[in-house]
């Protein structure tokens, strides 16, 4: 079934990468003159489509926020099927529209297209929610329709990496391992103020920056392959991609690209169909039914009234009301 809360937080994680360069980047940053181009955003072709291109003169500002209000909204996961569109089309807008677009601007193009297959046919009025029991065998269609554009976007990133490590291999820097030193002493690319004193002597080691340089395709390469492997596989490979892209992002500052990158991640490594269920500690439990128990509960009573919901002969919520309300929860609540 294509519509579970993984395809859900991939939605939101390539929503939230859209809305950060909307929200934080002001209006002459983001559409400002490039030399032999013009001044953008630059309406000709398919660009016009933008939805920059069709705001009025001067309303540029008023018009990102517009976008960064539709991002909060498919963020959130309310009716994804409404906002499939909508999202896509923004994430066209601004990849094509702005003079600072850069790759992960594309991945999200990419994916949100491909996600939107997914989402014109989600029932669900939040995409957090579990599917309702009944409604896969009356939508055979746009179940077979959200499955192929899940199938295609998992291949379109083994695709991604698998280019942008082979794309690397022909440049010596590459291949010998200083491309990083390079990269790691770069004004624009650098690594930031407080990061320096971990970074400089990592940089300053042959072998440091050797496995630096020769980490990241390794990684990439495993997860062009990680269609190929076994789940236990794809595991490992999505915990590495993780630290790798939020990696670059500390360093070089690319945190819509890590965002785009690690929604991508999301879609590729786990398996199709697969719903995510949040484990609450234990520890974090026992508080919980510790507040629900209410004040002046005797401690005993509580207790007691704690294992018989867990016991399965009542809820904890119907517990705890009960032995706060004055009438005993159950046989147990004396121990």
């Amino acid at each position: 079934m294509p519509w579970t809360n993984v395809y859900g937080l991939a939605r939101t994680l390539l929503a939230l990468g859209t809305l950060g360069t909307l929200a934080f980047s002001s209006t002459g940053t983001l559409f400002r003159p490039v030399a032999t181009q013009g001044d953008y955003p630059i309406c000709t072709g398919p660009m016009r489509a933008g939805v920059f291109c069709l705001a009025p003169e001067n309303g540029l500002t008023e018009t990102r926020w517009l976008c960064v209000l539709v991002l909060l909204v498919v963020a959130s996961g309310w009716r994804p099927r409404w906002t499939a569109l909508p999202h896509a089309w923004v994430s066209f807008s601004l990849f094509s529209g702005i003079a600072i677009a850069d790759g992960g601007d594309q991945v999200t193009v990419v994916l949100s297209s491909l996600l939107a297959l997914a989402a014109l046919g989600d029932p669900r009025r939040w995409h957090w929610q579990a599917l309702p029991e009944g409604e896969a065998p009356r939508r055979r269609r746009t179940v077979l329709m959200g499955a192929t554009g899940l199938v295609l976007a998992r291949i379109q990133m083994s695709f991604l990496y698998f280019q942008s490590c082979v794309a690397k291999l022909p440049h010596a820097e590459w291949a010998d391992g200083t491309a990083m030193w390079y990269w790691g002493h770069s004004l624009a690319f650098g690594a930031p103020g407080p990061l320096q004193p971990l970074v400089e002597p990592v940089l300053a080691s042959a072998w440091g920056v050797a496995l630096l340089t020769w980490i990241p395709l390794a990684i990439e390469i495993g997860l062009a392959a990680s269609l190929l492997l076994a789940q236990h596989w794809r595991w490992r490979l999505f915990a590495a991609g993780i630290i790798f892209h939020l990696s670059i992002a500390a360093m070089m500052g690319l945190w819509s690209f890590a965002l785009a990158m690690i929604g991508g991640l999301v879609v590729l490594c786990f398996p199709l169909g697969s719903q995510l269920r949040v484990v609450v500690p234990e520890s974090v439990r026992r508080m919980l039914r510790r507040d629900t128990a209410g004040p002046g509960l005797p401690a005993g009573r509580g207790e007691g009234a704690e294992r018989n919901a867990e016991d399965g002969e009542g809820s904890l919520q119907h517990a705890s009301t009960a032995g706060a309300s004055g009438s005993p929860a159950s046989s147990g609540s004396d121990r």
